[in-house]
């Protein structure tokens, strides 16, 4: 059972918690804490990483799996969906299905997966679920969804009271999520499988033990998995001919609520974790080794962004990380490739750069940031759209979104979208004072826009975007409008030195900071880049004015944060990335260096 969450209320936990997996009191009432656990899931405020459950109801066991909704993570989506025999597809009652909706549920309708629909927090003031119920029939009719498929059951829940009720309307004092659960008794099919067959499991993730090594997630699709018993395990190679690994499974664990339990046999249609096969990888079949018989292999869409990491080269390289070299970086790509299938790596003419492509800006800087906090250094470029050839012609990734603003900024929409060739294709009122605007815009033009938009509307705009497939190359499209304010020589900045350079464009560093020549400490409020001198000190002399000892008023520095270095610099800039700090710097720092290049 895939569950589809919109709000940080999680009904996973909320199933849980009515199950007695655990109680509200073991959370402090912050229901979403137990599946989203990750650090910057909490931060966020979003899923990244899909996480396995299960609950017992009666004499039946439910396994849940919770999955993340944005399109940047729709890799653990596509995988996860091999886990489970259908979808909770859970909409708010007042926002209504959002893009990231459309994102899985077309994922789920092309797997055949049936449908029951949640519509959570109708306690709001401003639910309104007979019109999102409306707006949802809609989606599936705009996704080609058949007369089955429309046919889905309906429960109206308050997750975080863990209540809900069948049909549209609020639950009362005495109802709890029973009504849910027999709904996805009734209406999911139980696993059609062979469990007397040979055994046939596929492994759909992966995890890692500091006792067991490397643990394989996945599902048992045939037969019964037995601890102590000899298994092959079937990988590309052996598809191409080659010949399987076999050993005995000397671990297996099966789900238990929120936890993992040694189990001596699961059978079909359970998720299992083994370990014992370092060598494993997403995808892979463990079979019996008398009738191996290999699954077809997970399919995902491919990667729309790309963007180069690199080992620091900058002056301050080495003071503040851990891992520094190549093959520091090239071994934690490797591994992050291992358990995220929608990441690819290509070699670059450099042996100290490697070239990392994803879904979207959102999934790689998450990725930069994981790295960050364990301690790597490294330095990124800007990310480039991956073009492909249709019918003989160039195309370039597409993009839909749905912003919502308040009603005054939709102008500031219009007008950010149409020097970045985006399109509206649809405007209606949103909740009171807000405007809801539909666009389609290329990729390359929303590198960036996000920051824009939320500066420009005072951080009250909502944006949600997905890719929509491709489009004809647009052309040249405008980057960012001031140029580069770049230190000319190595130092630490002085009040002194900001105060007659505010003036002149937005700055990154403030007093006392560490600075190197090629270094970015601020944009240039003209076109063109500029070199400064950021770290002169007032020069002591016996003459005094008034005018020459005012006390210097700084303005505070703009904070540059891993988003919005990576969408500020040009193609000849790079981001620094330490576990401490953030810099912007030039690819060539020697000014000397860069005319040359450039003559």
């Amino acid at each position: 059972m895939a569950h589809v969450d919109h709000g940080k209320t999680t009904l996973v936990d909320a199933l849980l918690r009515s199950t007695g997996v655990f109680s509200s009191h073991q959370t402090g009432g912050l229901v979403d804490r137990v599946m989203d656990s990750n650090d910057q899931e909490r931060e966020r405020g979003i899923t990244i990483l899909a996480k396995a459950a299960s609950v017992q109801y009666g004499d039946v066991k439910i396994n849940l799996v919770d999955t993340p909704g944005h399109a940047d993570f729709g890799g653990e989506v596509e995988r996860s969906l091999e886990l489970v025999d259908g979808v909770i597809l859970l909409v708010d009652a007042a926002e209504g299905p959002l893009p990231q909706t459309r994102y899985v549920l077309s994922k789920a309708l092309a797997a055949g997966l049936p449908s029951i629909l949640v519509l959570n927090k109708v306690d709001r003031q401003d639910a309104r679920p007979d019109e999102v119920l409306d707006e949802v029939y809609e989606l599936f009719m705009d996704l080609g969804a058949s007369d089955d498929d429309i046919e889905f059951p309906i429960i109206s829940a308050i997750a975080r009271d863990s209540k809900a009720v069948v049909g549209i309307g609020m639950p009362g004092e005495g109802d709890d999520l029973t009504p849910l659960l027999q709904c996805i008794i009734d209406t999911v099919p139980e696993p059609k499988v062979d469990k007397d067959g040979p055994l046939q499991a596929i492994v759909t993730n992966l995890d890692a033990s500091d006792y067991l090594g490397r643990l394989a997630i996945g599902r048992v699709k045939r037969g019964t998995m037995r601890k102590g018993e000899r298994v092959a395990l079937l990988d590309e190679e052996v598809i191409e001919g080659g010949k399987p690994v076999e050993r005995k499974l000397g671990s297996l664990m099966g789900f238990t609520g929120i936890g993992r339990d040694d189990v001596d046999e699961l059978q079909a249609g359970d998720l299992f974790v083994v370990a014992g096969f370092p060598e494993v990888e997403i995808g892979d079949t463990i079979a019996d080794p008398t009738n191996p018989e290999a699954l077809p292999r997970l399919s995902v869409d491919e990667p729309v962004l790309r963007m180069t990491f690199g080992v620091n080269t900058s002056p301050l390289a080495g003071k503040e990380g851990k891992y520094l070299t190549s093959r520091h970086l090239r071994d934690r790509l490797e591994k992050e490739v291992l358990g995220n299938v929608s990441i690819r790596l290509e070699d670059t003419d450099s042996p100290d750069v490697i070239e990392v492509a994803g879904r979207g800006e959102l999934q790689l800087a998450v990725l930069i940031e994981s790295m960050r906090r364990e301690g790597y250094e490294l330095q990124t470029s800007r990310p480039e759209v991956i073009v492909k050839d249709i019918d003989g012609k160039r195309h370039e990734p597409l993009e839909r979104g749905v912003c919502d603003v308040p009603e005054e900024h939709v102008g500031t929409v219009t007008q950010a979208l149409a020097p970045r060739k985006g399109t509206v294709t649809d405007l209606r009122p949103g909740d009171t004072g807000r405007t809801v605007v539909t666009f389609e815009a290329p990729a390359r033009g929303l590198i960036g826009f996000r920051s824009l938009l939320l500066t420009a509307s005072r951080g009250t705009a909502l944006l949600h975007t997905h890719n929509a497939g491709w489009m004809p190359w647009v052309g040249e499209l405008p980057h960012r409008q001031g140029g580069a304010m770049m230190a000319d020589r190595t130092g630490t900045t002085t009040a002194y030195a900001l105060d007659n350079l505010q003036t002149r464009g937005v700055l990154f560093v403030g007093p006392g900071e560490a600075v190197y020549e090629g270094m970015i400490i601020g944009e240039n409020s003209r076109p063109d880049d500029m070199m400064v001198n950021c770290v002169r000190e007032k020069q002591k002399t016996n003459i005094r004015t008034h005018s020459a000892d005012e006390a210097i008023k700084l303005t505070p520095p703009k904070v540059v944060t891993l988003e919005s270095g990576i969408e500020f610099i040009a193609e000849d800039e790079l981001v620094e990335v330490t576990p401490e700090s953030i810099r912007v710097r030039k690819r060539i720092l020697k000014e000397q260096d860069r005319r040359r290049l450039k003559r």
